[in-house]
């Protein structure tokens, strides 16, 4: 039987940045919490969407022609095939919500890159 999620109490369970912890599955996708704090990497996802919701802190997509500032509250979808760069001061806390098969930096590897999303 489905069960209420809390945001806060899931993201109380973390202090890991660039870590996103699955929350929730439906219809092929993964819902998932992240804290951020500076630069992820320029990378793509060749076939995936990407929402970002921004529920604390402040958030800059880069993109090769332009960027998007996200501030708590702000939502926006990565189209598929996008390079970009997510940018996040201190603190900021987003909700993605991705196809399963999504790769956390797409096909680029760095030291940041997690390849076994944890549930929590």
């Amino acid at each position: 039987m489905p069960h209420t999620i809390t945001l806060a109490d899931k993201l109380a369970l973390f202090d890991e940045t660039w870590t996103p912890k699955i929350i929730a599955e439906l219809n092929g996708q993964q819902v998932k919490l992240a804290k951020l704090d500076g630069q992820l990497a320029w990378h793509t996802h060749e076939h995936e969407d990407e929402l970002f919701l921004v529920l604390e802190g402040s958030l800059t997509i880069e993109m090769r022609n332009h960027s998007v500032h996200l501030e708590k509250g702000d939502l926006y979808i990565v189209p598929k095939g996008t390079e970009h760069n997510p940018i996040a001061l201190p603190g900021t806390a987003v909700l993605l919500f991705e196809p399963i098969n999504t790769k956390h930096t797409g096909e680029k590897i760095i030291e940041r890159t997690v390849t076994d999303q944890a549930w929590i």
